[in-house]
């Protein structure tokens, strides 16, 4: 694993940060649209005095092996290992090393919380709180109602969906899964008019070939639930009250009642009016939007989860 490590200017160790990044092939910065939300988060939380340690994903930028058949427990793994690092530098106190993870980082960080002993507090950062399969369903239909899709053609998507994920959940072989979602996209195209055929056919084409893969495999049925029941550290939960992607409708409030549930005594959730899955400011949410904000992260987001991470640690 290739990364930065970021450290503030002080003569005693200090508290440390791990970034977890999203789902995709995303470098140590997630540089995605044109942003790069880890390089904003990184430099704001050091000047505000924690070491920050941000990496590019395996098999992306500097970092070795292979994207393609990992995991998100092999993405769990490899931020596990960046916490064993912290734990070797000088410059971090040992007792106070947490986790920041965006997106599906979200889901990561509890995981890797629950098999080390050493992660002192999490920052879950537009976190899924369902299956992969549940998020997806929902996420189809916010994007889509977002970018102003009539609700037909939104219940013709997810019924397409449906079909997609059924075979990616019960057919473990790859190249068998390969042909039986060839033959639900060629029914698919039939439905099309000839001259949209051709160009729907290698997008959609692109997109099985995507769909296709371990990690949806893994992501589509693993509940996030198992390893939030477990924690007992302190958890800060956020979400954009226009994220398409990961819905805080659909997760916030689960997060927060299973938190309470399991007797977390120190816990916080919060949703942000007005911002998207990237915590920017947005009319709609829609990713059409992402590039063309020129803001990365929201100044009040930047503020909030250093304020927490400086109170909570000040606490150890």
């Amino acid at each position: 694993m290739a990364g930065t490590l970021t450290l503030p200017r002080s003569e005693k160790p200090s508290p440390a940060v791990l970034l977890i990044a999203g789902s995709g092939r995303v470098d140590r910065d997630e540089t995605v649209f044109g942003h790069k939300p880890f390089l904003v988060l990184a430099d704001h939380l050091t000047k505000q005095g924690f070491a920050v340690l941000r990496v590019d994903k395996r098999g992306v930028g500097q970092s070795t092996g292979n994207y393609d058949i990992a995991t998100t427990e092999d993405f769990a793994a490899d931020a596990l290992a960046g916490v064993e690092y912290l734990k070797t530098r000088k410059e971090v106190d040992a007792e106070r090393i947490g986790l920041i993870g965006h997106s599906e980082g979200g889901l990561i960080a509890p995981m890797v919380a629950v098999k080390s002993t050493d992660v002192a507090f999490i920052v879950l950062m537009a976190g899924p709180c369902v299956t992969g399969e549940a998020i997806l369903y929902a996420q189809e239909a916010l994007i889509s109602r977002a970018m102003g899709v009539a609700e037909e053609q939104i219940r013709h998507q997810l019924e397409f969906q449906k079909q997609v994920l059924s075979i990616i959940k019960n057919e473990p072989d790859l190249e068998k899964a390969r042909e039986l979602l060839g033959l639900i996209v060629a029914k698919q195209l039939a439905n099309l008019p000839k001259e949209e055929q051709q160009a729907s056919a290698e997008a959609m084409e692109a997109q099985m070939q995507r769909c296709n893969s371990r990690w949806l495999r893994y992501y589509l049925t693993y509940d996030p639930a198992i390893s939030l029941k477990l924690l007992k550290i302190p958890v800060l939960a956020i979400n954009g009250e226009l994220d398409t992607q990961v819905s805080p409708k659909q997760n916030l409030p689960i997060i927060a009642k299973i938190l309470e549930e399991s007797g977390n005594q120190n816990h916080r959730i919060i949703e942000f009016p007005k911002l998207n899955h990237f915590f920017q400011t947005c009319e709609t949410g829609s990713i059409l939007e992402y590039g063309q904000i020129e803001e990365t992260i929201a100044p009040a987001v930047l503020d909030i989860l250093s304020d927490w991470i400086l109170e909570t640690t000040a606490n150890f």
